[in-house]
C-alpha cells in the first residue's frame, strides 16, 4: 500500500515538468524565428523570380512593343467591292500609327465578318510591320424590292441585294457595277417573315422565284440580260417581266419546259418584229400571246452615190426650167 501511495504523486509531478519544458517561452522564440527565416528565403525567392520578370517583360516591350521597326506599315488587302485599305485602317486606328503586336487580329476580323456585304474574312500578321486581310465579299444573285418594309425597286448603291445563301445586305459603291444587270425579286411586306439586313430571307415567295431564276440561267447563261424582275401572283403562277416589258406567267414547277417556250416565242418575235405583252406558258400545247405595238427592226439598205444624169433628174421642175430659160 505504501508503494503505491508513493510511486503515484512522483508521476504526475514529471508529467507537469514535461509540460512547462515543451511550452517554454524559449522554445516558442525558436520556432518563430524558424518560420520567420522560411518566410524570408521564400520571399526572397519570390523577389527574384519578379525581377527576372519584370526584366524580361521589359526586354519584351523594348524588343517588340517599343520597336519602330514592328510597326504598322502596309495592309494588305485583297481586291475586293466592300471595303479597301482606308476603311480597313480607320477601324484599327492609325493615329499614332500602332505596332503591329498591338493589333487584336481576332477582333478585327471579327469586325470585319460582321459587315453585312462580308461572307467570311481574314487578317495575319506579317513580320516586320505588315497586316494581311482577306475578304471573301457576298456573290449578288438579285435584287430584293419589298417597298412596304422600306426596299424600293431600284438598282442603285443602298438597296438591297440577296446572295446565293439568301441573306439580304445593301449594295455597295464598288460592286453596283457588277450588279446593275441582276434581276429585281419583289417580294410582299409579311409580318411573319420580315426582312432584316445581314440575315437570311426567311419568305417562301423567294425560294419559288430562286427556283425559275435557276431554271432560267441554266438554260440560258444569259438570262440575266433579258430578265427584268420576278414575283409570285398568287398561289400557283409567278410572273417574270422581261427588259423589253413582256409579262410571262409561269406555275410553280416544271420551269425548264416554260423557259424554253418563252426563248422560242421571243426569238420568233424578234425575227417577225413584233413585240410580245403577255404569255402564258403554264399551258404545254396553244400557248395564249398577246401583243403590243409592233416593233421597228431597222434594215441596212445599200446606198449609191447618185450618177449625173440622175441628178438632173432628180432637180425640181421650176429650177430645172429656169436653168434652161437661162
Amino acid at each position: 500500500m505504501f508503494k503505491r501511495r508513493t510511486t503515484h504523486p512522483r508521476r504526475r509531478a514529471r508529467s507537469k515538468v514535461l509540460e512547462v519544458r515543451v511550452m517554454s517561452p524559449r522554445i516558442a522564440w525558436f520556432g518563430f524565428l524558424n518560420f520567420s527565416t522560411g518566410i524570408f528565403k521564400l520571399c526572397c525567392i519570390l523577389a527574384v523570380l519578379a525581377g527576372i520578370g519584370w526584366g524580361i517583360w521589359q526586354g519584351v516591350q523594348r524588343a517588340f512593343y517599343q520597336n519602330p521597326d514592328f510597326s504598322l506599315h502596309v495592309i494588305d488587302l485583297n481586291p475586293n467591292p466592300v471595303i479597301d485599305e482606308v476603311g480597313v485602317a480607320g477601324i484599327i486606328g492609325i493615329d499614332p500609327v500602332p505596332n503591329i503586336f498591338e493589333i487584336d487580329v481576332d477582333g478585327l476580323a471579327a469586325t470585319l465578318k460582321g459587315l453585312p456585304a462580308v461572307a467570311d474574312a481574314a487578317v495575319e500578321r506579317h513580320l516586320p510591320g505588315k497586316l494581311q486581310v482577306r475578304i471573301t465579299p457576298r456573290v449578288p444573285r438579285a435584287w430584293i424590292s419589298c417597298p412596304d418594309s422600306g426596299f424600293p425597286a431600284c438598282r442603285q448603291a443602298g438597296s438591297l441585294l440577296v446572295d446565293i445563301l439568301g441573306i439580304a445586305y445593301p449594295c455597295t459603291e464598288n460592286g453596283l457595277a457588277a450588279a446593275t444587270k441582276l434581276p429585281v425579286i419583289q417580294l410582299p411586306a409579311s409580318a411573319e417573315y420580315p426582312i432584316t439586313v445581314g440575315h437570311p430571307v426567311r419568305h417562301p415567295e423567294l425560294g419559288h422565284c430562286f427556283r425559275l431564276l435557276d431554271s432560267a440561267c441554266e438554260t440560258d447563261p444569259n438570262a440575266a440580260d433579258w430578265i427584268d424582275s420576278i414575283q409570285q401572283a398568287n398561289a400557283w403562277s409567278i410572273q417574270l417581266v422581261t427588259r423589253q416589258g413582256a409579262t410571262a406567267t409561269f406555275g410553280l414547277g416544271d420551269h425548264d419546259r416554260q423557259i424554253q417556250n418563252l426563248r422560242a416565242a421571243m426569238d420568233h418575235s424578234n425575227q417577225k418584229g413584233y413585240l410580245i405583252d403577255t404569255i402564258n406558258l403554264i399551258p404545254k400545247h396553244n400557248i395564249p400571246i398577246t401583243t403590243h405595238t409592233e416593233a421597228v427592226i431597222p434594215r441596212a439598205v445599200p446606198v449609191q452615190e447618185p450618177s449625173e444624169a440622175d441628178a438632173r433628174d432628180r432637180t425640181p421642175p421650176r429650177v430645172r426650167g429656169a436653168a434652161q430659160k437661162r
